[in-house]
Order: structure tokens, then C-alpha cells, then sequence
């Protein structure tokens, strides 16, 4: 059996926490999991020396080797895909059904970028004025400090964990404090693969602001990747922008969910039930709030909620379908949120019945009759709760869709799809799901506008966020 008791992974060798042990509790039936080494500052620095270290080694490696051993970690994944299935729903709660579906998406970020890894990318060209060659190249950034929530505990390590590696820089991950069980077995499976020592390195603990602080005072540190909440982006891009440290920010969201006219009704319910209760609504992608065109609205609304009703609210182990929250703060502010829209007017048109475990559940419902201003609808609600608001002008609509400060993903539904891309085009979000409810793609560039963020991670750029732009100018 693991010893999460030396859960600190620096330079090859798994350490005690220099603050003791921090307990990691399912949210499900509330029973203590593990207890896991609890990081602090003096731990963070130690990981940035062994990373600092390996990082000539590791930017020197060839392509092909350093993709072979990205390729070997996301074999052994699929190997052990149904322990990181399990582990992943008992820290996090998320069911089964989507505990696997995670596990997949995180193995297919190393294959993807392994691939990436060996092609090359650079430029030539002769200057304007002639005499002269431009060669254009790129090199490793350095030690990369990466940050990850906990709602995705596999899928955000491995979108950050490979595209540095791919590029030739070595990692210091701090794992969000509720799942870090996930993340120290992703490091295991990359320690068998052969990744060599000091190339990834894990920091959990439960004062995340002073592990981070620590790499962003760190001079070796010349990268930091964030995915978490807007606010503490904001902190960090300021800790940041002391050093001038490149940053890769993946922060909140408020997506809308735009179903037309002449839309296929069930195929947006569809969509719906993927976009808004995948990992029972704790995603930054999730659908957030529903504009349903007045024509089919009511139909929506039926079909919609008949498939809420449906839902298997419990433990992931009894085979449910919607876990719980993460935690009892979370439960109480989305109560808050829901107590809010009631009060202003909504009202439950459909609910799932309630669980009868003691965790952190919370009853998927749909709401109808939503004001438009209602804190439901502005605010980020992270639950499987499904405002619905109606509409009959398009431009009204779009005024709604793009008065907030979020522009992480969007949905639009429609019957012609001409109109539907051109719709998509006015909706101020970094990534649009036309006619499908699932945006996330390693092959593709996750990412928002406004303040969901700065950067992209997947496709082709999210290996050149882990690189720095060289040129030199040759005299012909």
C-alpha cells in the first residue's frame, strides 16, 4: 500500500512534508481517505532545486527519447485506468462514468503532445532589405511551476505535465489540496516509465498561497501555469509580474447555452445534459446558464427535465450519476445561489430526488421563470443547477450572453448551421460547442477571452506556451 505520508516527489525520491500530514476526506461519505504529506515553502524550493537541476539534462534530450517516455506514461495510464477511475471518484466524487472519461481525456494529452514533441518548428527567410537570413528558432523556458484544481485531478496535470515535458522543460506541480492522490499516482507511473529524476517534481500541501509564492520569488522559475477561480489568477499574475514570469492562466467561466428556433430539441437536451452535469456541474466549461428561444422553450424545458428526474444522485460506488460538491463551503454557497434565484423569482420546474449518503450533495434541478439578472445567471455556480432564461431577439440575447467580465466557452444550438457559426461569432468565449456539448480537445487550443484567462493549452500552441522565441539575424 502507498505511503501518502511521503508524498513530496523531488528529484526522484518521495519525501515526508517538512509541515507534517494533511488529511484528504471523500466528499461522498465524508470517511478519511489518506493522510498525505503537507508541503510548505521549504519543500516548494527544494522541488525548484532538483527541477533547476535536471533541466540541462532534460532540454538536451532528444525529441524522439523525451516523446517515447511521454508515449510509455499514457500506456501504463490506459493500464491502470480503472485504479485512476476509482481513486479519482473517491477523492473528488465525480461518478464512475465520469471518472473513466476523465482518465482517458488526461492519457490522451501525453500521446498528443509526444507527437507534437518530434515535429519540428521554426522559420527562415531573408530580410526585406536583403543581406542578410532571419533563422528563427525556439528553446525550453526553464522550470515550469504548475498549479492544478481539483475538479479534473488527472486530466489538469497531464495538460500541463506534457506539453513541458515535450518541450524539454522540467515541472514542479502543486495539486490542489482535496485531490492530491491523483496527481502523486500520475508521478508514479512516470517514475516507471523511466522519466528521469528531477524532470517532475510534486509539492502537495495545504497552503497552496505559500508554496506558490515561493516559485514566483524564485529566479529558476521562469514559467507558471494556473488553472483555479479569476480571483486567484489575479494574485497570481500580480506575484508574477514582479519577475516578469510567463504565465498561462485558465481561470473561471460563465457559459451560455443558446438553444434557436429552429433548433434540434433533442439534440440540445443532449448536449445540455453533457455541458451542464458532467462532473455534476464543478467545470469551468460547464453550461452555466440557458437561453432558450420562446418557440421551444416549453419542450426543452420537458424533455430536459425529464432526464434530470432521472438522475441517480449518491456515491460514486452505488453507481450514481451525480456525485457530490467537493466540500460543505461549496454546498452552502451554491444553496446561497439557489435560495437567491428562488427569492427573485424563479422556480423549480424539475429536480432529481435527493441523495441519501451524508456527503456534500447537492439535487440537480431546472429552474424556469429566471430573471436575467439574477446571481444564478451571473455568477459562476459550479452545480448542477439549469436557469432558463427565454428569448425571442437575437440581439437582446447577445447582449445578455456577453455582459459578463468571463469569456472562457459558449454553446449554441441551432438548426442551420450557417446561422449557427455566425451567432457563434458575437459570443465573447474563447471556445464555442456548436450543436455538441463537450468543447475539450487535446487537438485543440482550451482557452478563454476577458478574464477566463491568458493562453491556450492543447494543439500545437500549448506546446510552444512552454517555449521562448529565439531569432538570429546571418549575415548573407
Amino acid at each position: 500500500m502507498t505511503d501518502h505520508t511521503k508524498g513530496v516527489l523531488v528529484g526522484g525520491e518521495w519525501r515526508t512534508g517538512s509541515r507534517g500530514v494533511f488529511d484528504v476526506v471523500d466528499p461522498a461519505t465524508l470517511n478519511l481517505i489518506a493522510q498525505v504529506a503537507d508541503a510548505g515553502p521549504d519543500d516548494a524550493i527544494a522541488a525548484v532545486d532538483a527541477a533547476a537541476r535536471a533541466f540541462p539534462s532534460w532540454s538536451a534530450t532528444a525529441p524522439r527519447a523525451r516523446a517515447d517516455l511521454l508515449m510509455k506514461t499514457r500506456e501504463l495510464m490506459l493500464r491502470d485506468a480503472e485504479e485512476l477511475a476509482q481513486l479519482i471518484s473517491v477523492e473528488n466524487g465525480k461518478s464512475l462514468a465520469d471518472a473513466r472519461a476523465e482518465v482517458n481525456y488526461a492519457a490522451e494529452f501525453f500521446r498528443w503532445f509526444a507527437e507534437e514533441a518530434v515535429r519540428p518548428h521554426g522559420d527562415f527567410g531573408s530580410s526585406p532589405a536583403g543581406g542578410t537570413r532571419t533563422i528563427v528558432t525556439h528553446h525550453p523556458v526553464g522550470v515550469a511551476a504548475l498549479v492544478t484544481p481539483w475538479n479534473f485531478p488527472a486530466a489538469m496535470a497531464t495538460r500541463k505535465i506534457a506539453p513541458a515535458l515535450a518541450a524539454g522543460c522540467t515541472v514542479v506541480l502543486k495539486p490542489a489540496a482535496e485531490t492530491p492522490l491523483t496527481a502523486l499516482a500520475v508521478a508514479r507511473l512516470m517514475i516507471e516509465a523511466g522519466v528521469p529524476d528531477g524532470v517532475v517534481n510534486v509539492v502537495p500541501g495545504e497552503d497552496a498561497a505559500a508554496i506558490v509564492a515561493a516559485w514566483t520569488e524564485d529566479p529558476r522559475v521562469r514559467k507558471l501555469s494556473f488553472t483555479g477561480s479569476t480571483n486567484v489568477g489575479r494574485q497570481l499574475l500580480r506575484q508574477a509580474a514582479d519577475r516578469v514570469i510567463n504565465t498561462s492562466m485558465e481561470l473561471g467561466g460563465n457559459a451560455p447555452f443558446v438553444v434557436t428556433a429552429d433548433a434540434d430539441v433533442d439534440a440540445a437536451v443532449e448536449g445540455a445534459m453533457i455541458a451542464k452535469f458532467r462532473n455534476g456541474g464543478q467545470a469551468c466549461t460547464a453550461a452555466n446558464r440557458f437561453y432558450v428561444h420562446e418557440d421551444v422553450a416549453a419542450e426543452f424545458v420537458a424533455k430536459l427535465g425529464a432526464r434530470v428526474e432521472a438522475l441517480e444522485v449518491g456515491p460514486a460506488a452505488e453507481g450514481s450519476d451525480i456525485g457530490p460538491l467537493i466540500s460543505s463551503r461549496a454546498r452552502q454557497n451554491v444553496e446561497r445561489v439557489l435560495e437567491n434565484a428562488l427569492a427573485a423569482g424563479a422556480r423549480i420546474a424539475h429536480q432529481s430526488k435527493p441523495a441519501t449518503a451524508p456527503g456534500h450533495f447537492f439535487t440537480p434541478v431546472v429552474l424556469t421563470d429566471v430573471p436575467p439578472e439574477a446571481a444564478v445567471v451571473r455568477e459562476e455556480s459550479f452545480a448542477p443547477i439549469a436557469p432558463i432564461v427565454t428569448w425571442t431577439d437575437q440581439e437582446d440575447m447577445l447582449a445578455q450572453v456577453n455582459s459578463t467580465e468571463y469569456g472562457l466557452a459558449a454553446y449554441v444550438f441551432a438548426g442551420d448551421l450557417g446561422a449557427a457559426l455566425r451567432l457563434s461569432e458575437r459570443i465573447e468565449a474563447g471556445m464555442i460547442g456548436v450543436n455538441r456539448g463537450l468543447v475539450s480537445d487535446p487537438s485543440a487550443p482550451f482557452g478563454g477571452v476577458k478574464q477566463s484567462g491568458i493562453g491556450r493549452e492543447g494543439a500545437r500552441i500549448g506546446l510552444e506556451e512552454y517555449t521562448e522565441t529565439q531569432y538570429f539575424s546571418v549575415a548573407w
